[in-house]
């Protein structure tokens, strides 16, 4: 399988994902700065995804899957006895779900497009940041009682989540005031499936691959 990715952006969550079940993926470098976004080779990226945005998921058979929330769940029930996702069906599946849509609807699109484009103007971006505060301090207040969001165990969620609020020191967005936070999101950089992740996106396109 093949992973479109870009450096700082949420396709960070998939590649962790995959890392973390144990599957091996070839990675294939965006650039997103280009217009049309091109992949490292020089391909326009919309000729392979028409939405135009990473990640998206090349399967063997050659279908594309995108949105990442799809895309790490698909990765966690190829391997399930990682646990990296419930059982489907089963109402900590639907838990799951409940954690994965608040990231993307409350924090992912808070931050993008907001706070990534500054023509929105400073007033909206401090209306974003105010947003964002108040999830923040509800995450916090959450994982006072448990190490990840599901718990005690690591999900795709923990991966999506991590990658999102990853983006605050870069936003203005301070989270000294989030200690449980703060402490989830040391807990999940130092997870060498995380370190391998971040580490393979710093490298040259060239060496792009996972292990």
């Amino acid at each position: 399988m093949k992973l479109y990715y870009a450096p700082n952006t949420c396709s960070l969550a998939p590649h962790v994902v995959a890392r973390e079940a144990g599957i091996a993926l070839d990675l294939v470098r965006v650039d997103i700065a280009a217009s049309p976004h091109r992949t490292q080779n020089g391909t326009d990226f919309t000729l392979i995804n028409p939405k135009g945005y990473v990640p998206a998921l090349e399967l063997d058979g050659g279908e594309l899957l995108t949105e990442g929330v799809a895309i790490v769940q698909f990765l966690a029930d190829l391997v399930p006895d990682r646990g990296l996702a419930p059982p489907a069906g089963t109402l900590d599946r639907y838990r799951l779900q409940e954690w994965l849509t608040f990231v993307s609807s409350e924090l992912h699109k808070m931050f993008s497009p907001w706070l990534f484009h500054p023509e929105h103007g400073e007033l909206a971006q401090e209306a974003a940041r105010d947003k964002i505060r108040g999830r923040l301090a509800l995450l916090d207040r959450h994982l006072s009682g448990s190490p990840f969001l599901m718990g005690e165990r690591f999900t795709v969620a923990d991966a999506y989540c991590f990658t999102i609020v990853g983006w605050s020191p870069f936003t203005g967005i301070d989270l000294a005031p989030y200690p449980h936070l703060k402490a989830f999101m040391d807990r999940i950089a130092a997870r060498p499936a995380v370190r391998d992740a971040l580490h393979a996106e710093r490298r040259p396109a060239a060496a792009d691959a996972t292990a």
